[in-house]
């Protein structure tokens, strides 16, 4: 059974509000973390702040829990009580989508020995000057794929020697689970708008408050 989050996908007003707005805010976001024209790893947080916002958006603040402790390895938000993952990509085609940050290659293994997914996801590929999507798979899709392909095919650990940058689902996993039956698929075209951003502005404005009084 697919948990609440999946009504966003049944609402037809807020489906076309997401395809029109997430491109805009996503780019707000890589210009907010941007130096010297370098996209910084902040985006990431950036990125998940807008997505739980359109969950605080849709189902009100009550029903959204933020304050996930920093322990909790997958989970991201809780929506009515229920866990999500929040996963954001930039991609052409699916692919390093991490499921733990690691540099210890024995922890990767045991790791991959003990996975079991435990959390909804909600996954956001982005493809500037292309097609992406936001997908919606529920935690039943995971477990199914998982189990389908195995450990093996399903998890991608870091090659030895080389810098590693995490644990990850393989393409062939990420490609099964975004055609599973179970899954939720909103197509985005991901187009940036010409902003005028400032990174000082708002802050030098906080600055100025009182000086009119």
């Amino acid at each position: 059974m697919s948990g609440r989050v999946a009504e966003i996908f049944d609402d037809e007003r807020l489906v076309q509000r997401i395809k029109d707005r997430l491109p805009y805010l996503f780019q707000l976001a890589e210009l907010e973390s941007s130096r010297a024209g370098k996209i910084g790893m902040e985006v990431g947080s950036l990125r998940e702040r807008i997505l739980i916002a359109l969950l605080i958006y849709k189902f009100g603040e009550a029903n959204v829990e933020t304050e996930i402790p920093i322990t909790e390895a997958e989970m991201d938000v809780k929506v009515f009580g229920e866990p999500i993952s929040i996963k954001t990509i930039t991609a052409k085609k699916l692919g390093g989508v991490k499921l733990i940050w690691t540099v210890d290659a024995q922890k990767a293994s045991e790791f991959r020995e003990n996975y079991v997914p435990s959390c909804d996801m909600l996954l956001v590929q982005i493809n500037w000057g292309g097609t992406g999507a936001l997908y919606y798979i529920p935690v039943e899709a995971q477990r199914k794929v998982l189990e389908s392909l195995g450990r093996e095919r399903y998890i991608k650990l870091p090659k030895p020697g080389t810098n590693p940058r995490g644990v990850e689902i393989s393409k062939e996993a990420l490609n099964a689970l975004t055609e599973h039956e179970l899954t939720r698929k909103i197509p985005i075209e991901w187009e940036k708008a010409d902003i005028e951003y400032d990174a000082y502005k708002r802050w030098v404005e906080y600055w100025r408050e009182d000086d009119e009084k």
